[in-house]
Parts: C-alpha cells; sequence; structure tokens
C-alpha cells in the first residue's frame, strides 16, 4: 500500500502506464462534481468508480477485501475516513474469491492490522498484496465522496 497526497504519489511509486492513466484522471478530476457510479477511463484496463457515502463505525470488527485482478486507487474527494490494512496472508476469508466482482472479504485480528486516515486529496494505492477495509469512520461517521480507480494488473 501507498498513501500520499494525490499531489505526491507519481513521486512515490514508480507507475506503470495503466497507473498513470488512474493518476492523471484524478488529478484532472479535482475539483469537478461527478455523479456516483462508473466512469470509462481506458474499457476494462482502468477505469473509475464514483462512490458517495456515510463513513461506518466498524473499527472493532471491520469487513476487510481483497482483490486480485486490479490494483485500487483510492482518493478522497471530500470527508474523512479510516482504511484499514494488512497483509493479504492475514485475511481470514468469510466468502470464496468472487472472479466476476473481483473481491473477496474476510476478517483481520486487531493485533495484525493497522489503520491509515485518509481526508480530502489524499488517496492510497492497494495492490492484491494489500487487504483493506475502507468506508471507516475516524470518530463520528460522516459523508464521504471518494473515486476509487480500477487498475487491472498486467
Amino acid at each position: 500500500m501507498i498513501v500520499a497526497d494525490l499531489s505526491q504519489l507519481a513521486q512515490q511509486a514508480a507507475l506503470s502506464p495503466a497507473l498513470r492513466k488512474g493518476l492523471d484522471f484524478l488529478q484532472q478530476a479535482q475539483g469537478q462534481a461527478w455523479a456516483a457510479g462508473r466512469v470509462e477511463i481506458d474499457g476494462s484496463q482502468v477505469y473509475a468508480l464514483v462512490q458517495s457515502y456515510q463513513s461506518r463505525s466498524e473499527t472493532e470488527n471491520p469487513r476487510f477485501e481483497a482483490h486480485r485482478t486490479y490494483i485500487d486507487i483510492q482518493y478522497v474527494v471530500s470527508g474523512i475516513e479510516l482504511m484499514g490494512w494488512a497483509p493479504l496472508e492475514r485475511l481470514t476469508a468469510a466468502t470464496p474469491y468472487n472472479a466476476e466482482r473481483d473481491v473477496m472479504h474476510g476478517a483481520v485480528s486487531a493485533a495484525e492490522r493497522t489503520f491509515v486516515r485518509l481526508g480530502a486529496g489524499q488517496a492510497a494505492i492497494l495492490f492484491p498484496s494489500d487487504a483493506h477495509a475502507p468506508g471507516l469512520a475516524a470518530g463520528a461517521s460522516e459523508p464521504v465522496i471518494k473515486i476509487v480507480v480500477k487498475v487491472m494488473l498486467g
């Protein structure tokens, strides 16, 4: 996992052309209003999911997820959230991997996980080796707008 202000992500990581497309999209998306839903960037190779939700107060036992086919760039447009993180091998799967949705869900023990605070303008790049629990409240629950860019491996 890589966490930084959006303006610094390109300096923090060696980027593939597909990751570069995702970050370029996020740079161009700043200051624009987006409706919730899917935004095409490069077909199934790179696309964005615009999300609007209330952060959840589930830090005691958050539901973790992991992906095999896509890297996530999770960018907070507005609001603040916590994201749980752990190495994938610490995830105890609660559901089998769903290849169609590229997701598996599970739990990570409190001793094996950590939380990262993401505010407006900050992003996390999550690889298939990163189990993560996004959308958690950093204190009181609050509205969050986030853009998740999905970047296919390969």
